[in-house]
């Protein structure tokens, strides 16, 4: 299955695209745009990679940075707070705080976001810390 992905570089470059190698645990991946061209993306060079329902986006929308308690997706996460360099905050739910890996998955709080999974370079974060005090 094709994921829709919008990759974010740590330089601010973004390239959208479809991508079916994506693996934490490998260096590169390929992310086809929808001009065709497909480039390879070096894990080490991004911010994150976005999994995404639709590669346009509403940038007018604003997300929701609560959870709802009875959200199944909860159980067992961790909230987080994610922020980086550049100043961008996420707020989202990971299953291992804190994370143990150089790449690791954050699901937005937020059910309706246009982003379904976030795969963050920990090296891009400045700093990441609990929310509500640990796993729900």
């Amino acid at each position: 299955m094709n994921n829709l992905v919008v990759a974010r570089y740590l330089d601010g470059t973004i390239l959208k695209g479809t991508s079916l190698d994506v693996d934490p645990t490998k260096p590169a991946f390929h992310v086809r745009p929808p001009d065709g061209i497909t480039a390879e993306v070096k894990m080490k060079d991004l911010k994150a990679l976005f999994f995404v329902r639709s590669l346009e986006g509403d940038m007018a929308r604003h997300e929701a940075h609560t959870i709802d308690p009875a959200d199944p997706r909860a159980r067992g996460s961790t909230a987080v707070s994610l922020q980086f360099p550049d100043g961008e905050v996420m707020i989202g739910l990971t299953n291992r705080f804190p994370p143990n890996r150089p790449f690791f998955f954050v699901v937005p709080v937020d059910p309706e976001s246009n982003n379904i999974r976030v795969l963050v370079n920990r090296s891009a974060v400045k700093k990441i810390e609990p929310l509500g005090g640990g796993p729900m």
